[in-house]
């Protein structure tokens, strides 16, 4: 199973230095169970082999190389996931995951999928107006309006 956002925003609060509870607490999770959840995600096995990964990569970059020191860094900025944490609109928050290269492709078409609504409607969905509306007009159709009525003066005249 891949790893979801809290649970990154978990790890990577770890490898910044935080304890587990305070890295749990950072990932939005409650401040009372903080502890126990802190201690149930390190034992998580995509937790476990997400911070493995990141240690080991970073010791890597850790290692003086001089090739590596010959070449320019990277145009790009690095992705930091907790910035997306930071967005008020969310059609913009999920424009933004579902164009972020480092997420992991499940979580960029699921941002595409809840993205959906936003920008595209269904066909044939609409409120309870529209739909009464839109049946009021199939029946009034059917069926000719009712001539008003003749007016006749006092005396008998048609007028």
């Amino acid at each position: 199973m891949a790893l979801t956002g809290k649970k990154r925003t978990f790890a990577d609060a770890v490898l910044a230095g935080l304890s587990n509870r305070e890295a749990a607490i950072a990932a939005k999770y409650s401040a009372k169970t903080a502890s126990a959840a802190g201690s149930r995600l390190v034992k998580d096995p995509d937790v476990a082999a997400y911070l493995a990964e990141q240690r080991k990569a970073q010791k890597k970059k850790a290692r003086p190389s001089a090739k590596k020191a010959d070449t320019p860094p990277p145009d790009r900025p690095a992705f930091d996931l907790a910035a997306l944490v930071t967005y008020t609109d969310p059609k913009a928050f999920l424009k933004a995951a579902m164009n972020e290269p480092k997420l992991d492709m499940k979580q960029r078409i699921d941002a595409a999928k809840a993205l959906m609504p936003f920008e595209h409607q269904r066909v044939g969905e609409g409120g309870k107006k529209e739909q009464r509306q839109a049946e009021a007009q199939k029946v009034a159709s059917r069926f000719a309006a009712a001539p008003p009525p003749r007016l006749a003066a006092a005396g008998g005249k048609k007028v």
